[in-house]
């Protein structure tokens, strides 16, 4: 196994996490607010999911998020 090459592939996959997690919570608060569901001063708590069966990776990161 080629470490560089890990921590390369690793990088790109987060990037790419990153990129669209961000888009989508705001997507979805910005929804939110419009629809009048929240008010967009509010605390929530986001969780994701991250596996990877082939290496038997399964856990869920949560975090909140405060509006």
């Amino acid at each position: 196994m080629n470490d560089q090459a890990l921590k390369l592939a690793v990088d790109n996959f987060l990037k790419s996490v990153s990129l669209t997690a961000r888009r989508e919570i705001e997507k979805a608060v910005r929804s939110a607010v419009a629809s009048g569901t929240i008010e967009g001063t509010e605390t929530f708590t986001a969780s994701v999911t991250l596996a990877a069966e082939k290496v038997g990776l399964n856990v869920t990161i949560y975090s909140k998020i405060e509006l």
